[in-house]
Order: structure tokens, then sequence, then C-alpha cells
């Protein structure tokens, strides 16, 4: 089994979207992490793209382990076939847990709720808070339209390029692992005046 420190985040859809290639392409993420040694912690639900996730990385002999709040818990969406399954108080102490359990974060297409733990890690990361991998599996473009979105960012003042590099993409899964494993964080205080450059 994985060790502490070689276990991935995964951010994803708690629905599996219309494109029969965003679940493809979540089975061939989780199965290439397990072929490489690694584990995973995930939201800890049976739906959607989080429960394709979960099922293709038992199936291959992986570890995975599960983090859900309460009220989800109750509602009858967590997904009980799990190596662990974590029940915490809150969205907040889930996000926390996760993000302590793992070396890497990836997000995979999903919707609100992957762009908020997605983005919130992304923030974590500016700020020095930690020096983990961010990395996107952009699946069949699903992605573009925010890469796009930081590019402006940075185009019009509001990020710097050295941040825009926390975090990096790739349409297939071994090239990402590749990405996250060739990880050096920028080191550059956030908040550095913009216009001193």
């Amino acid at each position: 089994m994985p060790s502490p420190n070689q276990f991935i985040a995964v951010f994803c859809g708690s629905s599996r979207g219309f494109s029969a290639e965003y679940r493809r392409a979540t089975e061939r993420f989780a199965i290439a992490c397990v072929e490489r040694g690694y584990g995973l912690v995930y939201g800890g639900g049976q739906v959607g793209l989080m429960g394709v996730l979960a099922d293709a990385a038992l199936a291959a002999g992986g570890e995975v382990i599960g983090v859900i709040p309460e009220f989800l818990s109750l509602k009858e969406i967590r997904h009980d076939g799990l190596t662990r399954l974590e029940v915490v108080p809150t969205m907040h102490a889930r996000k926390a847990l996760i993000a302590e359990r793992a070396f890497a974060f990836v997000a995979l297409p999903g919707g609100l709720g992957t762009l908020d733990e997605l983005f919130e890690i992304l923030t974590w990361s500016q700020l020095g808070l930690h020096d983990k991998p961010v990395g996107l599996l952009n699946v069949e473009g699903y992605f573009d339209p925010l890469i796009g979105l930081v590019d402006r960012m940075v185009n019009e003042g509001f990020c710097r390029a050295e941040h825009r590099a926390l975090f990096g993409t790739a349409t297939e899964p071994d090239d990402l692992l590749d990405r996250l494993e060739r990880f050096e964080r920028p080191r550059l205080p956030k908040w550095l005046d913009l216009e001193q450059t």
C-alpha cells in the first residue's frame, strides 16, 4: 500500500457529464495512478466521476480513501466499498483533511464544487501554505476556458506568471503524472507588487 506521502487528491464531478470520454479518462487516470504505486484520496462519493474514479482504482488493486461531510454521508451518496471512509463534520474539514493526506492534487472535469476545491488549493499554494503540485487533466479541452481565464488574469495584471505556473495541464494521465513528479514550486512571495517587474 502507498505510504502517507503517496496519495494524490482528486477533485472531480459528482455527475458523469454528457461525454463518455470523461468517464473513460477518469478510469484511465485512476489505473495510471495505481500502476505507479499511488493511492487516491477524494470526496468519498459513489456518484458521478467520483464513483468512477474510486471503482476503477479499487478494481486495479489500489488504495482509496474517501473524506465526506456528515450531511452528505446521511444522504446515502457515500461510497461504502473504499479502503477507508472518513466522515467529517463540515465541507471545510473535508477539504483540510484531503489536503493533509495528499502529496499532489489533480482536477478532473466537474462542476462548481470541483472548481471550488481546485481554486482553494491553488490559493493556498499562492500564499505559501503548501508547496504541493497541482494538475488539470484537460479531457477534450474541458478546462480550456478556465486556462484562458487564468492566462487573462496574468495579462491584465491580476496574477503573476509565476503563480500561473503553480498548476500544470495535460490531456493524458501519464503525461500529467510525469508533470506532477517533476514539479518544482516557484519561489515568489504573493504580496510582491505586480508593478515591480
